[in-house]
């Protein structure tokens, strides 16, 4: 039906006759003509209508908003005056020698001129796809994704899928589980990720393995997650993790460079305790020059509990942040601040402000500085290198609330005072992250997942001190999102059972839930080694947008919900009588 986009009209086309099919996106008419903004995915064109040609006259001045038309006619160039810079195709305009309404539209639910809102966008999804700021987005994810592709392709890599009916195996969320209609009772779960059987494929021989595929997350949502997203999935065998991350990294510097002309450079590495340490989070943004500065040392004899007491706890930290030029801070702000880090948990927030650097202790104004001698005082400035103007801010409590408080209010900061450089990119590896982590209960968690290898431990050594052992992990963070993560895998059947067994899964439960696991290690397994990426957090950040649900087609809200077709929607009674489910909820709702 058509013979060109709309958008990809040029100077070169002068004189042709060309078809086109798309939208009228506006009509206007001047001066005895009628002009035609159409558009289709590519572009917009102008068109414009002579009465000359009465037939096509008619039809055209018959046109709204958003019919669906095909059009007939001839490209020419505008006068050097009449170019219009703003448009891709401003230098030329079709003159209409045919014109055909394939389908009218009623007036749109949404106001393509104004900012609608996000349950009205998602309602009508179809339709706010038509708007190019959102087409360019998905075609994008199709760039990204077409590129991903061609770059693994070519570095020996095969696209295999795996299973999407599967068997439910803690990965940290909770599964989506589907009943099985022939074994009654008894469900699969929706993959979280591929990930034993993208192990079971080095198991297999397959050793360069990539998948783009769905993968499924009952957990809570937030603007960069989805219940179910696409995940970039890589594994390889005989790989060290430095050889998997220099492939992965290659990719997404390759990325950048072909679809954003952006050279993002290497990638620095830092272990996960230097992440916490000076951002107060394993996902830094390095765009924001804000650190946090230990100084319990300095504050452990003070006679001010509420640092004393974290900086002689072991599990207790005392940290601050000097921000330039802070003291222009007014109270309100500060007492604004102050309740942001509490939903992390801290109990307050105390300040210092520097109105003169030169005079030390009387240079500061502070609610804490009459519990602190000279000595401290000097101490934390000559430590956080202060100078007039600035204020320090301080987190005291246990170690983990103090890094994700003052954390979270390095990136606010940054943020509201336009500290961070919104403009760059800031790409980094974080490594050696603890095996385990220890919850409010004393027990241990894998950090990652439980298949991930102990670093340079054997068994025994993990079994004897487990809660201070690090992983053979690896995240790919880029401007304090975290893009990908990987790990080297466990190879071997002793080391993951030792680990199911730190995690506190018997041996019983260990043959229940990952007895095929267990069983395939023990036959001749190679040390293997992947990485997955978020393909959705990746186009957001190309898109330069802070929301996935920006980058796909058809998202849910952070409900879980599809407010396009309204899923999830109640069961048809005979379809649950056919699974031998009852819903005791639904009923007790109702009632």
């Amino acid at each position: 039906m058509r013979s060109h986009y709309c958008g990809h009209l040029n100077k070169s086309l002068a004189g042709q006759t060309v078809e086109l099919c798309g939208w009228v996106n506006r009509r206007r008419d001047l001066g005895g003509l009628i002009f035609v903004d159409m558009r289709d995915r590519e572009g917009i064109v102008q068109v414009v209508v002579d009465p000359d040609m009465a037939d096509v006259f008619e039809v055209a001045n018959q046109l709204r908003n958003e019919f669906c038309i095909k059009l007939t006619g001839e490209v020419r160039a505008r006068p050097e005056s009449q170019i219009n810079k703003d448009m891709a195709t401003g230098e030329v305009e079709i003159l209409a020698t045919g014109l055909e309404i394939i389908n009218r539209s009623d007036v749109l639910p949404l106001d393509f001129n104004q900012k609608n809102s996000e349950e009205q966008r998602l309602k009508y999804r179809y339709l706010d796809l038509r708007r190019p700021e959102m087409s360019d987005r998905i075609k994008l994810r199709a760039k990204a994704s077409s590129f991903v592709r061609r770059f693994l392709d070519e570095n020996g890599f095969l696209d295999i899928e795996t299973p999407v009916l599967t068997k439910a195996t803690p990965e940290g969320a909770r599964d989506y589980l589907v009943p099985s209609r022939v074994h009654k009772g008894s469900f699969y779960a929706l993959p979280q990720s591929p990930q034993l059987f993208k192990q079971l494929l080095m198991m297999s021989g397959f050793d360069r393995y990539y998948q783009i595929v769905k993968c499924f997350r009952d957990e809570d949502l937030r603007a960069d997650r989805q219940p179910e997203f696409t995940q970039i999935d890589i594994e390889t065998s005989f790989m060290s993790a430095d050889q998997v991350r220099e492939v992965t990294e290659k990719m997404v510097r390759n990325m950048w460079l072909e679809l954003l002309n952006v050279d993002l450079g290497d990638f620095p590495v830092m272990p996960y305790s230097e992440a916490m340490r000076r951002f107060g989070s394993d996902k830094p943004d390095l765009r924001n020059p804000l650190e946090l500065v230990d100084v319990a040392d300095l504050v452990k004899d003070v006679d001010f509990k509420v640092f004393s007491g974290p900086a002689n706890d072991e599990k207790g930290r005392v940290a601050v942040i000097r921000v330039p030029g802070g003291a222009a801070l007014t109270r309100k702000q500060i007492d604004s601040y102050a309740e942001f880090v509490g939903i992390y948990g801290a109990k307050g927030l105390a300040w210092m402000k520097v109105n003169d650097r030169a005079a030390g202790m009387e240079g500061v104004q502070s609610p804490v500085a009459k519990f602190l001698s000279e000595d401290v005082v000097n101490g934390i400035l000559d430590r956080t290198q202060a100078e007039s103007g600035d204020i320090i801010l301080f987190g005291a409590d246990k170690a983990n609330v103090v890094s994700e408080a003052l954390g979270a209010l390095r990136l606010k900061l940054g943020k509201d005072l336009e500290i961070t450089n919104d403009k760059a990119w800031a790409p980094l590896w974080v490594v050696d992250f603890p095996m385990f982590e220890e919850d409010d209960e004393g027990n241990l968690h894998a950090m990652h997942h439980p298949f991930t290898s102990p670093l340079n431990l054997t068994a025994e050594e993990l079994k004897a001190n487990p809660a201070v052992a690090n992983s053979n992990a690896y995240d790919m963070v880029l401007n304090g999102y975290e893009v990908g993560g990987g790990s080297v895998r466990i190879h071997n059947a002793e080391m993951q059972s030792t680990v199911f067994d730190i995690l506190g899964i018997d041996e019983a439960e260990q043959k229940l839930k990952f007895g095929f696991l267990l069983d395939a290690l023990k036959f001749g397994t190679p040390p293997h080694a992947g990485l997955a990426f978020g393909l959705d957090r990746l186009v957001m950040l190309l898109c330069g947008t802070e929301n996935i649900r920006d980058v796909i087609a058809f998202p849910k809200t952070t409900a879980a919900a599809c407010l396009l077709t309204d899923a999830p929607s109640l069961a048809n009674p005979a379809s649950l009588q056919e699974l031998a489910i009852a819903v005791t909820a639904a009923k007790e709702k109702a009632e």
